[in-house]
């Protein structure tokens, strides 16, 4: 689950993390009134999930309430968007004011888990205000890396490790390192996928500050942080994975237009393979469960019906825990409630597969069954 920047920031703050001062409007006038409070010069931030804003214009530096109103004013209602989005976009519902940072340096610090060591690291570089990945791929030697060990925590001197790593200078070296020690405390306490800051500015009077702020938080532990999974803006998710994710099905949504139910991730990797080298696309990843019912089942199928994209879909399920027969009486209890009927090519084998054959075939659906991969790619060539 993603948090804005105002919530990330807020968090920060919690830890004793220097965030700006500022706070988040929902209409033109309300950010006129901050930026006032604010002393005029602010910066003004579209609160999407989404990166790359401020390429996409979804962030400016404005002087005075009447300039920031009317930048507000341009954003707020309408979708953004940036390289992380679809060409739709995605809606600005809320924008962040804060007061202008005089900035002399811009760093970088996020934490993320590492699964090369099976545990966080905090990674960092000199070069901030960029994208990370541009600076790996230009700069290898400006990235540091601290794996942490998950019994002792990230340690003061490995923080001011990290200090000195970037050429701080020298009374700069204890704030940044007791930052990277807070962050660190967020990331396990809020049991978080990644906390980044980009750019952590040194100002002109030698303060450290989080001028920007992303966190993420694992959805395996949302039950463990119930205060923060409130704090979810479903407005900024695609409509279809939100919906799966209510219902605990594992959906992406894709750009092609073959379907895909699958039980299980590895099938359902190998699954849009097979759709691939045929020259198709698939139009979603779904793993559907091991331990699905008929409910579960017909709501997974109702979600890839749902995306106008999907034109025709293949089936392929293993029966074990989940036994085809209610695999099969699923999907026919999804397409009579959608009065959709779309060619599927499904390839079914393990428990009860007979009797899931027999169902689909008396179903009236316009359904293909298959016994291998290589008969469903040949068949996803005929069907459309």
């Amino acid at each position: 689950m993603k948090l804005h920047e105002y919530q990330a920031k807020a968090l920060m703050k919690q830890y004793g993390i220097p965030v700006p001062n500022g706070g988040v409007a929902t209409s033109p006038e309300e950010v006129g009134a901050l930026a006032e409070q604010l002393g005029g010069k602010v910066v003004v931030k579209a609160q999407v999930h989404a990166g790359g804003r401020g390429k996409a214009g979804g962030v400016a530096v404005v002087q005075g309430a009447s300039e920031a109103q009317q930048f507000a004013a341009s954003l707020l209602g309408k979708n953004l968007v940036t390289h992380q989005t679809g060409p739709e976009g995605v809606p600005v519902e809320k924008v962040m004011v804060e007061e202008a940072a005089e900035i002399q340096k811009e760093i970088y610090i996020a934490i993320v888990i590492d699964g090369a060591t099976k545990s966080a690291v905090v990674i960092a570089s000199e070069s901030g205000g960029m994208e990370i990945e541009e600076v790996a791929e230009s700069s290898p030697e400006k990235i540091l890396r601290v794996p942490v060990d998950p019994v002792l925590g990230l340690q003061p001197y490995q923080g001011r490790k990290l200090a000195y790593g970037m050429n701080l200078k020298p009374e700069l070296i204890r704030p940044t390192a007791e930052l990277a020690v807070n962050l660190y405390r967020l990331f396990i306490e809020k049991d978080c996928s990644l906390a980044e800051i980009n750019p952590l500015v040194i100002t002109e009077d030698n303060r450290v500050i989080a001028v920007d702020g992303k966190v993420n938080l694992d959805d395996d532990a949302a039950f463990r942080q119930k205060e923060l999974r409130g704090q979810r803006d479903i407005g900024q998710e695609d409509k279809l994975e939100a919906e799966a994710l209510d219902f605990d099905i594992s959906y992406v949504r894709l750009d092609g237009d073959v379907g895909c139910l699958v039980n299980g991730a590895g099938l359902a990797m190998a699954t849009m393979d097979v759709i691939q080298t045929v020259g198709a696309e698939p139009a979603n990843f779904l793993d559907v469960g091991g331990g699905a019912d008929e409910e579960k089942v017909k709501k997974a199928f109702s979600i890839i019906l749902s995306d106008p994209k999907v034109k025709r879909v293949l089936i392929n399920l293993f029966g074990g825990i989940l036994r085809c027969d209610v695999a099969a009486r699923g999907v026919v209890m999804a397409c009579e409630e959608t009065k959709a009927n779309p060619a599927i090519v499904a390839r079914m084998l393990g428990t009860n597969s007979s009797e899931a054959r027999q169902i689909l075939q008396e179903s009236g659906l316009n359904v293909v069954l298959v016994e291998t991969l290589k008969e469903a790619a040949d068949k996803l060539k005929e069907v459309r």
